[in-house]
């Protein structure tokens, strides 16, 4: 009769070989909707169990090279293959004859690129008896870091020769073998910084972080990477890593305070943006001045000066400063609808269409934008026709104080009573009932907003079946005659 105990240490002998087997024929599996929760979901907990009786077994028995070993393939199969080098080391130690182990370390050296230590086991798998299997396996394995010891050194040469396309193609080759080589990682961030191609670098880099430990090279390096493409937070969250890992670090140290203080001062420059106060124009060239070699923060601050100016209707100073940011930026759609907004404010219609029209070339879904264009196109057909403010000769920005004087000095100026000839008197009524009129519109916060979104109040065909107080020319004023009683015996009284 079998024992239960004989049967309970065969099962966990297996079951290490079982879960690497999962691992190899269900990797990326997902849980089904149905609630049918597959491997990935169960096994991890398994893994979690099975690591935790080989740790409690290897400190009662610290000589049991199989716990190692099996221990090592618990944290293959977790994908833990850091983990997993040390066990298969202190087996090949306890166990040198042990070819599966040392097989096994082998192809996770070659793949840190180690190249030399790699081959030193595929040669001692070759020379200890193995199985055809791994005979096969040592041999191929032992041609490919003998293939990839070549290319290594073609690359380093290639490198050292600032041939940085070359050394790269050959870098691309290795890392497919020597996928957690950092140095290999390293070396082509470098070629693709030569180059320019700074999106690939930082890719690089962030496996090289991680790839090998206390990187704070790595680290540098990103940190200064986003901050020349003007990422201030980015380079901030990465020199901070830096200084996680050596808090004495010179180079991270000193990149840190730069980069604090311009991070500091864009901040509080948004903060005073988000207040709509105007003095969040002089804290963004202040950022001018703290960094004026980083093309990207001055882009960045002068975008943002744009917005400023613009909502704060300064628009002759917004359309220069927008305009220098579209020299070297002509599809940043932010900085074309501030200086299509400050085009509108400044009554440079068809220019405010053609900013939103390029806008909405590279951001189509942007209701801003369709909402800002149609504004203007309205405002553009009201300008064609009869335009308050010119009447007044006021600016759009002019408060109720401004529009009232003016009303009030063009009125004296064209009162009907000022003028003798039939002609002249004549003309003077239609302009001083436009000048009334415009005065009604413009004091009149609902009518004025009507009228700056591009719709007459006092126009009949935009206004059907709604109150028209000056409907149908000067006789036709409800409740308010500019002319007094009688043919033109004025009394006028200015509101």
């Amino acid at each position: 009769m079998v024992s239960i105990d004989h049967v309970t240490s065969k099962i966990l002998t297996y079951m290490p070989y079982i879960l690497v087997l999962i691992d190899m024929r269900y990797e990326g599996v997902r849980c089904g909707k149905d609630g049918n929760f597959t491997y990935l979901w169960i096994f991890p907990k398994v893994h979690i169990f099975l690591y935790i009786f080989f740790h409690v077994l290897l400190d009662g028995d610290p000589k049991n090279y199989m716990a190692f070993y099996r221990r090592a393939t618990v944290f293959l199969a977790m994908g833990k293959s850091k983990s997993a080098l040390p066990d298969l080391s202190r087996v090949i130690e306890l166990k040198p004859d042990f070819t599966s182990a040392r097989l096994q370390r082998g192809n996770l050296l070659l793949k840190q690129g180690k190249l030399d230590e790699a081959e030193s086991d595929f040669k001692k798998v070759l020379k200890s008896n193995p199985s055809d299997k791994e005979e096969r396996e040592a041999k191929s394995q032992l041609a490919k870091s003998d293939e990839i010891q070549r290319l290594v050194a073609q690359s380093r040469s290639s490198f050292n020769g600032k041939d940085y396309m070359t050394a790269i193609t050959l870098l691309d080759t290795i890392i497919e073998t020597c996928v957690w080589d950092a140095s290999s990682r390293e070396m082509r961030a470098e070629c693709y910084i030569q180059m320019g191609e700074m999106g690939k670098a930082v890719s690089d880099l962030k496996a090289a972080s991680k790839l090998k430990n206390d990187n704070t090279q790595a680290f540098y390096k990103l940190s200064t990477i986003y901050y020349d493409l003007g990422d201030h937070e980015m380079s901030l969250n990465e020199v901070r890593e830096c200084l996680k890992l050596d808090p004495d670090h010179k180079q991270c140290y000193d990149h840190y305070k730069r980069v604090k203080k311009l991070n500091k001062q864009i901040q509080s420059a948004e903060e005073l943006i988000q207040e709509q106060r105007s003095d969040a124009v002089s804290k963004y060239e202040a950022v001018m001045k703290t960094e004026p070699n980083v093309q990207q923060f001055t882009l960045l601050a002068k975008e943002r000066i744009c917005h400023a100016l613009a909502k704060d209707q300064q628009a002759s100073r917004a359309i220069s400063v927008c305009s220098e940011v579209l020299q070297s930026d002509p599809e940043n759609v932010n900085v074309l609808k501030d200086r299509a907004e400050a085009y509108v404010q400044d009554e440079q219609y068809d220019e405010a269409i053609k900013d939103y029209e390029t806008a909405g070339k590279h951001s189509e879904n942007d209701h801003q934008i369709k909402e800002g264009l149609e504004r203007a196109q309205r405002l553009l057909k009201q300008s064609q026709r009869r335009d308050y403010y010119k009447i007044l000769g006021v600016k759009r920005t002019a408060k109720k104080k401004e529009i009232i004087k003016a009303y009030r000095k063009l009125a004296q100026q064209w009162h009907p009573d000022n003028f003798q000839d039939p002609q002249e008197k004549k003309k003077a009524e239609k302009r001083f009932i436009d000048i009334a009129q415009a005065k009604e519109v413009l004091t009149d916060p609902e009518m004025r907003n009507k009228f700056d979104q591009g719709e007459d109040p006092m126009d009949p065909d935009s206004q059907q079946g709604h109150h028209q107080p000056f409907n149908g020319g000067f006789h036709g004023f409800q409740g308010f005659n500019p002319f007094g009683s009688g043919p033109f015996n004025f009394k006028f009284n200015f509101n």
